[in-house]
């Protein structure tokens, strides 16, 4: 662990200049200590379900036409020896199968990339008709009608603050007990990442920061501490991959589709981050009722829903209702299903 004082940082150093700092260095290191793979044609990429068993019988396949072909065995064993490579293959197709659609909670990137495999065309963004009544053909002014769309949903938001001055953000910085945004919690943060999810316009991945937790969490328990005090954000927490997704209505209209937005890894974790921070103080000081069950964590409509019913029930009991004390078992096995992140069976719904 770090002590306090070197989280003090000089008044040269912006949030966007440590930032660049750090994300120089750990592009530099992951370049040259990951090794890559070259992407090949579809046609010439080996299929999963091809394990050396297989090869050998797919060998051994070939072996026995070109006997036959030669006039060394007979037309019952090319038969046999293809029925035997037919069924194998289709036993190693389903176990594979099976295995994804079970694992698919741990491996869902594994998953959706063998689902995405069995396609045979590839979806894009058709043709579009512009304010003018034009369709648009080309993907550069495709992309421009679609990204002015996007841009006129969101409401226009008043200009952020400016920044406090770094003279006085650090004074403050050196009067604080304790980060406000601690190593151990990016750390914990680090830790918990999903190594399927997609890196980003950053170019980090998921797995090599969760893999360097103990290296990582230091730097970056700096940059979001900074950028927590000064409000100021990396250029490149603000970018996206954004990705059009078609929802319904005529793919003309560019107004049928949504934005898929694909940001930062670490830019997510400073939200997520603040948001647990904002939740905390917000639980702590009691502002939301036991009431609130959308956007907490643990509840849900389900939850809502049991919680109104159940105080129903309890009003029909006092008021001397027999049938009340049988809904109200049911009320429990319903809270108790979902405490143990089970589904509640329909009659008690």
């Amino acid at each position: 662990m770090h002590s306090k004082k070197t989280y003090s940082l000089g008044s040269n150093y912006h949030v966007r200049n440590i930032w660049l700092v750090f994300k120089h260095h750990f592009l530099q290191a992951q370049d040259r200590r990951i090794p890559k793979s070259k992407k090949s044609g579809k046609g010439s990429r080996t299929p999963v379900w091809l394990s050396r068993e297989l090869l050998k019988k797919m060998k051994w396949k070939k072996e026995v036409y070109s006997a036959w072909k030669k006039g060394l065995t007979t037309w019952e064993d090319d038969k046999n020896a293809i029925r035997v490579w037919r069924d194998e293959t289709r036993k190693a197709k389903a176990s594979l199968e099976l295995n994804l659609a079970r694992g698919v909670k741990v491996n869902k990137k594994g998953f959706f990339k063998y689902i995405g495999g069995k396609r045979q065309t590839r979806e894009n963004v058709g043709p579009l008709l512009n304010e003018m009544g034009a369709m648009v053909t080309e993907d550069a002014e495709k992309a421009e009608l679609l990204n002015a769309f996007f841009a006129s949903v969101f409401a226009a938001q008043a200009s952020p603050q400016e920044s406090q001055t770094l003279e006085v953000t650090e004074t403050v910085w050196m009067k604080e007990d304790f980060p406000l945004i601690e190593e151990d919690q990016v750390r914990e943060q680090l830790s918990k990442l999903d190594i399927c999810k997609s890196m980003g316009p950053g170019g980090m991945h998921a797995q090599v920061l969760r893999e360097l937790a103990k290296v990582t969490a230091g730097p970056l328990s700096i940059i979001f501490e900074r950028s927590w005090r000064t409000g100021e954000v990396p250029e490149d927490w603000r970018k996206a991959n954004v990705t059009p997704v078609f929802k319904k209505g005529k793919k003309e209209d560019a107004g049928n589709y949504r934005p898929a937005s694909l940001t930062s890894i670490p830019g997510k974790m400073m939200e997520q981050l603040i948001v647990g921070i904002i939740s905390k103080h917000v639980e702590e000081k009691k502002a939301i009722r036991s009431s609130q069950h959308g956007f907490i964590k643990g509840k849900s409509c389900l939850t809502n829903l049991i919680a109104f019913y159940n105080g129903m029930v309890t009003g029909q009991e006092a008021a001397g209702n027999q049938d009340a004390t049988t809904e109200k078992k049911k009320v429990k096995l319903a809270a108790a299903r979902l405490a143990n992140s089970e589904m509640p069976p329909r009659s008690c719904l």
